[in-house]
């Protein structure tokens, strides 16, 4: 993926300088193992960490907003802000097309943990997405687990993880989010897993919009095997590969995020597509 030249964006929260040291208010053993429960990938954590105390991060040394010459020396972090600023490009001009404003989120980096308005979140937690703050979220330590623990290298994978962050932003404003907690807290644990399954396909499904979108753009242009490293990482970050992986066994009634098979299908649907209105993993009658 060639970046280099692109825009870097205005709304990076930049919180790794307040150091991983936090502990979890109110905590305990309970606490830590609901923040583990939590898939790796895009889960919105409201409902994990509803009534969870927050620490509060204090804005100030602890937390800027970086610019292009102050990610000069950290590649990493300086390509991720080209992603988000060519996703705010992309999904601007698509709800333009709906005679609607995209409202840009907010990616913040962090180190270890971090306060949001959906509680604390931690690095175990991998990225997520808050819908109470618009902000997403990200320990930049996660793209080592998605290198060397998922087998999932390349700068494009790490470039999807970001675009299925913006994908569930998407949700939240089109009212897709609310909706969607809202049958989950009337529905049984199984039925509200298949929901949550659907929503993150469709975050999976927006991320190849995206992708589609965004190739030989004035920010990012592709190169051969991109598409692949993306499709490799939501292979790789399937439930059924993480339960074989952690257990040993699979329990598709207890699947979130979706197979490895559902994943790459609704990403490849999305880049072949490159129209969100391909994306409605809810109307589905098989996903």
């Amino acid at each position: 993926m060639k970046w280099r030249g692109g825009r870097r964006s205005k709304n990076i929260i930049d919180r790794r300088a307040a150091g991983p040291g936090r502990k979890l208010a109110g905590g305990g053993i309970g606490t830590l193992l609901i923040i583990l429960a939590a898939m790796y990938f895009g889960v919105d954590p409201t409902l994990l960490l509803e009534g969870v105390q927050s620490v509060n991060v204090s804005p100030g040394r602890s937390e800027t907003r970086p610019g292009a010459e102050d990610l000069a020396d950290d590649p990493l972090a300086d390509m991720i802000s080209v992603v988000i600023a060519d996703t705010e490009d992309v999904w601007s001009d698509i709800f333009a097309g709906i005679n609607r404003r995209y409202e840009e989120p907010r990616l913040v980096l962090f180190s270890g943990t971090t306060n949001s308005s959906c509680g604390l979140g931690q690095a175990a937690m991998g990225p997520f997405y808050c819908s109470r703050d618009k902000n997403a979220y990200i320990d930049l330590s996660f793209y080592r687990d998605l290198q060397n623990r998922f087998n999932a290298p390349g700068d494009f994978a790490q470039a999807y993880v970001i675009a299925h962050e913006v994908g569930h932003h998407v949700q939240n404003l089109l009212g897709i989010s609310a909706e969607v907690q809202r049958m989950r807290q009337q529905s049984s644990e199984i039925e509200s897993n298949k929901l949550s399954v659907r929503q993150e396909l469709q975050a999976d499904c927006f991320a190849g919009v995206w992708a589609n979108r965004s190739r030989g753009g004035t920010n990012i242009s592709l190169e051969t095997g991109d598409i692949e490293e993306a499709l490799n990482a939501a292979s790789a970050i399937g439930d059924d590969r993480l339960q074989k992986q952690a257990r040993g066994t699979v329990t598709p009634d207890s699947f979130t995020h979706g197979s490895s098979q559902q994943r790459v299908h609704w990403f490849r649907r999305g880049f072949d597509q490159g129209d969100p209105e391909s994306c409605d993993t809810f109307s589905a009658e098989s996903i």
